[in-house]
């Protein structure tokens, strides 16, 4: 930890002749940026297993109208499927995944007053009024919603509500594409589908929605920690809007926000 936060004050002292007393803000930005940069592979892995997910559509289709009736045997058979032509249904999850690390190191980093057996310098540093090291819940009692802290937070919660919501529209409109096409002609006039593989149904139920809980990790979180979280939502939404761009239901990022 204390290797990680010398790090951090490093980077701190490198932007510093711009950011001044924000320099520790900026140098958590970059670190994201870094991180970000690192997974990037995985990312465009990730969205080479989505290009080939949905080239398997009309196959599974196919499947879906020849085991229509047997459930067990369509979700066997679409996972010897995926299997056969070694796509991972859960992919998607990697990058993620591997951001989890340091996500909780900037986490540990400001949540402790003492760093390898010293004070912890860096809880002194501050996001404008904000300090790295606070919550909302410390802004909220320190001049409420719109003081000089709060208003660093609805910045934030600004932020990921735009973001949110463009990853909201945008996965709800690829995950219709995917629907009709994995449904077919036969299964849009049947009106429905049934599940890909098991557990599938309530993940794709529940994924639009998940941009939106970033709010709460924000919330709660440390400040540096939120802005690690911001960023990295923001990378990704840009990211994904880029690979993506050529799947179906995608859209352009103005078509979308506006």
């Amino acid at each position: 930890m204390s290797v990680f936060a010398s790090l951090v004050e490093g980077l701190a002292d490198l932007v510093r002749p711009v950011f001044h007393d924000s320099a520790a803000a900026a140098a958590i930005v970059l670190f994201t940026a870094f991180v970000r940069l690192l997974v990037h592979p995985l990312s465009r892995a990730s969205a080479r297993g989505q290009r080939a997910r949905a080239a398997l559509q009309p196959r599974i289709a196919e499947l879906r109208r020849k085991h229509g009736k047997n459930p067990e045997k369509l979700q066997k058979a679409v996972l010897e499927l995926h299997a056969r032509e070694k796509v991972s249904p859960l992919s998607g999850c990697l990058p993620s995944l591997f951001q989890l690390p340091a996500f909780f190191l900037l986490y540990h980093l400001f949540s402790n007053a003492e760093i390898g057996g010293g004070a912890n310098s860096l809880l002194a540093h501050t996001l404008f009024a904000a300090p790295l090291g606070g919550r909302w819940a410390d802004a909220l009692a320190d001049g409420g919603p719109f003081g000089p802290q709060g208003l660093v937070y609805a910045a934030l919660f600004a932020v990921v509500a735009v973001v949110a919501t463009f990853n909201y529209r945008r996965t709800k409109r690829m995950m219709a594409a995917s629907a009709a096409s994995a449904a077919g002609p036969r299964g849009a006039a049947g009106g429905g589908e049934g599940p890909q593989v098991p557990g599938m149904g309530a993940i794709t139920r529940f994924m639009p929605l998940m941009s939106f809980f970033t709010l709460v990790t924000v919330a709660v979180v440390p400040l540096a920690a939120a802005l690690y979280v911001v960023t990295s939502t923001t990378w990704s939404a840009v990211e994904r809007a880029v690979l993506y761009r050529d799947m179906p239901g995608a859209a352009p990022a103005t078509a979308v926000l506006g």
